[in-house]
């Protein structure tokens, strides 16, 4: 797994030797920045669930001024931490627990949420109700959902729309925003 552009491009970063984790794809994260590409520079971001860090790094490399990393794992924060130094990255912030006490401790809007819980635990619902309840997506923020293919995202969901909807494999990519 590597950084694909950006600031840190090239550099590979420290992934998991249990399957606990699974890491975005470098095809399926091409993708997501592309479609990302002009709402990163200069942006807050937040990446929960964020595993390894891969992609809020992504975001910090293409021009992010911050970004959020929040995991409930202590093996996840040790490797977030551990990449994030690695790439001499600025602008991180990582957060260990819960993501609804995650959120509960960012104290600004961001503009954009990446959003990739275990697919399994189905949590989709409650962590936009809570982006909601504490009003942390900026006006023209875009939350993104990374699913599977079994997941079916909705057009509304707790105060947001889906505005575009990607395949990749079995892996989809949905982005909401303000309804």
């Amino acid at each position: 797994m590597r950084i694909i552009a950006g600031n840190y491009k090239g550099r590979r970063l420290e992934t998991p030797e249990n399957y606990d984790i699974r890491p975005t794809t470098d095809k399926v994260k091409e993708a997501m920045f592309s479609i990302l590409s002009n709402d990163i520079p200069g942006s807050v971001c937040v990446d929960l669930f964020a595993g390894t860090g891969n992609l809020g790094i992504e975001a910090l490399s293409r021009g992010a001024k911050k970004c959020y990393f929040c995991d409930n794992s202590k093996v996840s924060i040790g490797i977030i931490k551990r990449n994030i130094a690695h790439c001499e990255a600025e602008g991180a912030v990582v957060y260990a627990g819960d993501f609804n006490r995650c959120l509960e401790r960012i104290r600004e809007k961001a503009d954009v949420f990446i959003v990739d819980p275990p697919y399994e635990e189905n949590l989709y619902e409650k962590v936009f109700s809570k982006i909601n309840e504490l009003d942390l997506l900026s006006e023209d923020g875009v939350i993104v959902a990374e699913h599977g293919k079994y997941q079916d995202m909705p057009e509304e969901i707790n105060g947001f729309v889906k505005i575009k909807e990607r395949k990749y494999g079995h892996i989809f990519l949905s982005l909401y925003t303000w309804a």
